[in-house]
């Protein structure tokens, strides 16, 4: 089979197509035939810096869709042929992978291997960003930095979805603005003043939830961006900048609340929790429509051009590989 790899670390030049046996799943573990990868910034993150990365040479992809090929013993609940999603902790971009049975989803029928792909990942994201850890209530305020990327594309309208009153969305450059406008945003805000621009638009009440991916200044703004006894969600340091960090002196005087969120640590620490919050949030997908636009189809031999796309940050919505 065919699949991406890089035994360095560096630009997108350093992944190259590999050819390599086919793998066979072992116990509680899933052989899928690969329709669709998606291609996230964690990715890109570890063939730069080596996020996440454990040994050298190395396969991204943390998400796939396609059609069961083989189960492993001791695997129920799937069948050969059936369509599934599957969250990985690598080795993604490949015509077929191995997934552990417990982070594999069949795929509703409303929705096709190419919206799955899309959807998985970042739709788990913003479900649980919005639902489980800030727990959003009918009618409160929302900021979401990243309005215009796949995680924030989602949880705007999940936000929508979820009664919230206005929504906020921050974007890097103007031109991003209109996609996030079409995601549920109210209002869609540009620039490093983005907290400022927030407490001007709430004549000086600020948001009672903040969600930042992020990190580095983004977070501490984030953080200044709330109401009183409002609650703030880091999910991320897409900046790369050195962490920032809050403590209760900050937080006492106006009864704020911070906390983090991490996909993949939910995925190697609880899968059971992990498969009961993906499959709430496919469900509110069908119920609400909540979709996400594809903007950019790789083949195989040109994942480092989806790279170049994602870091040069003027992508919008989500990114694929089209394996098969």
């Amino acid at each position: 089979m065919r699949a991406v790899a890089f035994d360095k670390l560096g630009g997108p030049e350093v992944l190259e197509v590999v050819d390599l046996p086919e793998p066979e799943p072992g116990e509680g573990e899933v052989a899928i035939e690969v329709t669709w990868a998606g291609v996230n910034f964690a990715d890109a993150k570890a063939r730069s810096a080596g996020y996440r990365v454990d040994a050298l040479p190395f396969r991204p992809g943390l998400e796939v869709s396609g059609t069961v090929r083989a189960l492993g013993a001791g695997v129920t609940g799937l069948a050969v042929g059936q369509r599934v999603f599957a969250m990985l902790n690598g080795r993604g971009y490949a015509e077929t992978v191995v997934a552990p049975a417990a982070t594999t989803f069949a795929v509703p029928e409303a929705l096709d291997l190419r919206d799955a792909a899309a959807l998985g990942t970042v739709l788990a994201t913003g479900y649980a960003l919005v639902h489980d850890v800030a727990r959003l209530r009918e009618g409160e305020t929302v900021l979401v930095q990243g309005a215009a990327g796949g995680v924030g594309t989602v949880t705007g309208q999940l936000a929508r979805a979820a009664g919230a009153g206005r929504v906020f969305g921050v974007v890097s450059r103007p031109e991003k603005a209109a996609h996030a406008k079409e995601s549920g945003y109210d209002e869609v805000l540009v620039g490093d003043d983005f907290d400022e621009q927030v407490l001007r638009a709430t004549d000086g009440r600020g948001v009672d939830v903040s969600l930042d991916p992020v990190g580095g200044d983004s977070w501490r703004r984030s953080v200044a961006a709330l109401a009183r006894f409002g609650r703030a969600v880091s999910f991320g340091n897409a900046g790369d900048a050195a962490p920032w960090t809050v403590g209760s002196a900050e937080l006492a005087a106006r009864g704020l609340s911070v906390a983090g969120f991490s996909i993949l640590g939910l995925a190697a620490a609880d899968p059971a929790r992990l498969r009961v919050l993906t499959e709430q949030a496919f469900r509110e997908a069908e119920r609400s429509g909540i979709t996400i636009p594809v903007t950019g189809e790789f083949a195989l031999d040109d994942t480092g051009e989806a790279h170049r796309l994602l870091e040069s940050r003027t992508s919008t919505g989500k990114l694929l590989l089209r394996i098969r």
